[in-house]
């Protein structure tokens, strides 16, 4: 039986706890706390850290900013490319991953390989790959009677060339979890379905899709949470640009340009406020839809 926790018991676990909680509150807590502070920072002298006023400045002036709305825009148009496609993809891939047992090892890691490559080396690779000339992409299109498209440097293409980008760099990761996911579902319920004479599709979307319920929901969260805090991709691939004509200004990046470039801390912070409420938001509502999944 287990033991019911006493004053003494308590104290000493928090006293185990304690460098690990000194960790989070200084360097997670705290910094969460003064960046909700300074968006409200109306008036500030940097130099001698001292506030003038306090008020709504600075979310007033995000909400008129034009730039901001592109940044949201953008954001959500490189949320709804980058998150479905890698679900159906990476789940695709893992199921015949799953089946194949022949050097099974060795494509996983291999479709894990980009997800542990440093971005900047992966955007290089990338760059050659849409160059309007010498790249591969514009070579098979050649193939197909396609022109040449500037991937890199025609803003109509540029969220597209970051969209394809950031799927095929995330692939390996989903797959992993799906992988996870289909070698915990017992071959029982296949033994079964087959019996009674389903299909493979049948199989697939009364069996396979339901149990994956909580790795599709894992995997869906993750997703969106990394793809609104998109800046890494778009920061190399574009050569520390937000794409040509800004086309892939992202929250993060419009941010770190408030930040590091034009020196307006209230109003960067103000925006990764509003960027924490958007992904909150998104985060209670798959976790709603995720409920009611379970629940049938």
């Amino acid at each position: 039986m287990l033991e019911k926790p006493t004053l003494k018991s308590s104290l000493k676990a928090l006293l185990y706890m304690a460098p690990m909680l000194a960790i989070i509150l200084t360097f997670n807590i705290y910094p969460i706390f003064r960046s909700f502070m300074m968006s409200f920072y109306a008036e500030y002298n940097f130099f001698q850290d001292v506030v003038g006023r306090y008020g709504l400045d600075n979310f007033q002036y995000i909400f008129t900013d034009s730039e901001f709305w592109l940044a949201i825009r953008n954001t959500f148009l490189f949320v709804l490319g980058v998150v479905p496609a890698s679900i159906v993809i990476s789940l695709f891939i893992a199921i015949l991953l799953n089946k194949i047992k022949f050097l099974s090892g060795f494509f996983r890691s291999i479709y894990f390989l980009p997800f542990v490559t440093s971005t900047v080396a992966i955007s290089i690779v990338w760059n050659w790959i849409y160059h309007s000339r010498y790249g591969l992409m514009n070579y098979f299109l050649g193939q197909i009677g396609i022109d040449p498209i500037a991937f890199i440097t025609d803003p109509d293409y540029a969220m597209l060339a970051l969209v394809i980008m950031s799927i095929w760099r995330g692939l390996g990761f989903n797959i992993i979890l799906f992988l996870v996911g289909l070698n915990n579902i017992d071959e029982t319920y296949y033994s079964a379905a087959k019996i009674d004479g389903a299909k493979e599709w049948s199989r697939f979307t009364n069996i396979t899709l339901p149990l994956l319920g909580p790795t599709m929901f894992l995997v869906s969260v993750m997703g969106v949470i990394n793809s609104f805090k998109v800046f890494d991709e778009v920061y190399a691939l574009f050569q520390s640009r937000p794409g040509p004509a800004r086309s892939a200004l992202t929250v993060v990046y419009y941010i770190f340009q408030k930040f590091y470039e034009e020196y307006q801390y209230g109003v960067a912070t103000a925006a990764g406020i509003v960027l924490f409420l958007i992904i909150l938001v998104f985060t209670l509502i798959q976790m709603a839809f995720n409920k009611k999944f379970v629940h049938r």
